[in-house]
């Protein structure tokens, strides 16, 4: 029996060193914050103008505020509760979910959505990727456009991913991660600053886009679920932290803390410029991409979408490797392949294959930040670490910390129920309009 009980435990050492979350444990706290700032400042942010289009400056300046005390308030739950059972880490966020849920619920409650979101995330980034790198061409291009159709950019930065994914674990990831924040926080930056450049335009409004109050009410949702896509690192914070060694005396949750605290400095310095900016200049005319609305200085609106397409490389392969380390899990553990290189390389390349082909047939990027942020992003985000607290925790009935949880979950509940309602529509609108092959 003491034998069986060594093998097994042996076995699953030798999967878990194996495993790209659990294969290296030796992150610093600035990894923390190059994978968060590089997981939440993406799409998202190009989109907050045109979100604040449709919410109007009230609403709009209230979304947003509430959502990032909201976010940065469950992230820090999940961090505490990484090492919340003494001796055991919860490396994964569906592993976090067995505690609070029990073992089979807790994988049926978090595994759907956190991989609607990060498959979601890879989806949009394939989009955003293809169509940022045509729009630089088409910037500098003499004839005023390229003739190579947005399929094919798309697959050019499909190949970059090809490549990537093949690197083994987060923190062999962590060059790519750092470069892709660097360029997030410059292209954040060359956003809000040409658009200040450019000016207010001529016969600007800032009333709703819709002319119609059943348009203007789906606009509304929809801008609800843009603002939700925003704040997506909740997905892989789990992931994150389990690369950074710990020790009773030094636990994984300090380090991991003071990069995520880092990480919401630079998240508030992108988003809220980037949003009120873009909204004050371009009014309801704004784009669901702030930089396509941008058309001077050429050369700098060409070198902010390429700083787009560095960044979503890397942001791509952070959301990418959860969903690797589920896929290699369950080969090895339930369909019982030997984990081996060529199994990697299969797998790997297949999800690259599948989000590339799916980004190629619904390139709807604004309809589909709002469709992914109230759909998958409201419950990981804002109200499942509530609920997980909740049920591990146990905090005081009627205190300040369950009442506190309680208004994020009926906030995140009713974001999660509104906003694929807007962003449905709206993704309908614009597959009409769209010229697959333009």
């Amino acid at each position: 029996m003491a034998t069986a009980t060594t093998k097994t435990a042996d076995d699953e050492k030798s999967l878990n060193d194996w495993l790209p979350i659990t294969s290296s444990r030796n992150a610093k706290w600035w990894y923390s914050a190059f994978h968060n700032v590089t997981a939440m400042v993406g799409a998202g942010v190009l989109g907050l103008p045109y979100a604040m289009s449709e919410l109007g400056w009230g609403p709009g300046i209230t979304v947003m505020v509430l959502s990032w005390v909201i976010t940065l308030y469950t992230l820090w739950q999940m961090v505490e509760m990484h090492e919340c059972v003494p001796g055991k880490r919860f490396d994964r966020y569906h592993e976090l979910g067995q505690e609070a849920f029990g073992k089979k619920l807790g994988l049926w409650v978090v595994v759907p959505q956190q991989l609607t979101v990060e498959v979601g995330v890879n989806i949009v980034y394939m989009v955003t990727g293809g169509k940022s790198l045509k729009k630089a061409v088409d910037t500098l291009s003499p004839h005023g456009g390229s003739p190579i159709k947005t399929t094919y950019y798309i697959m050019m930065f499909a190949a970059v991913q090809f490549f990537l994914s093949h690197l083994p674990n987060f923190n062999s990831i962590t060059g790519v991660s750092f470069l892709a924040a660097i360029m997030s926080f410059c292209y954040s930056m060359i956003a809000w600053i040409a658009s200040v450049r450019r000016g207010t335009q001529p016969d600007i409004k800032y009333t709703p886009k819709a002319s119609t109050t059943t348009g203007q009410t789906f606009g509304f949702l929809s801008a609800l679920g843009d603002v939700a896509f925003a704040f997506a690192g909740h997905n892989v914070v789990l992931e994150i932290q389990a690369t950074i060694p710990s020790t009773p005396e030094t636990p994984s949750k300090k380090p991991m803390w003071r990069g995520v605290v880092f990480a919401y400095i630079v998240v508030a310095l992108c988003y809220f410029p980037v949003a009120m900016i873009g909204y004050w200049v371009f009014g309801n005319t704004v784009e669901d991409n702030v930089l396509i609305s941008l058309e001077r200085p050429p050369v700098i609106v060409a070198i902010a979408n390429l700083f787009v397409v560095i960044h979503v490389i890397g942001s791509y392969q952070v959301f990418a490797m959860p969903v690797f380390d589920m896929v290699e899990y369950f080969l090895v553990v339930k369909m019982k392949f030997k984990p081996t290189k060529f199994l990697r390389f299969v797998s790997r390349t297949s999800y690259v294959a599948l989000t590339m082909f799916l980004a190629i047939t619904f390139p709807f990027f604004g309809g589909l930040l709002g469709f992914f942020g109230g759909f998958a992003f409201a419950p990981t985000t804002y109200f499942l670490p509530c609920i997980m607290w909740l049920a591990i925790k146990k905090p005081q009935k009627f205190g300040l910390s369950w009442f506190i949880n309680w208004i994020c979950i009926i906030l995140g509940v009713l974001l999660m129920c509104l906003a694929p309602i807007g962003a449905l529509r709206q993704i309908i609108l614009q597959a009409k309009d769209y010229r697959f092959y333009s």
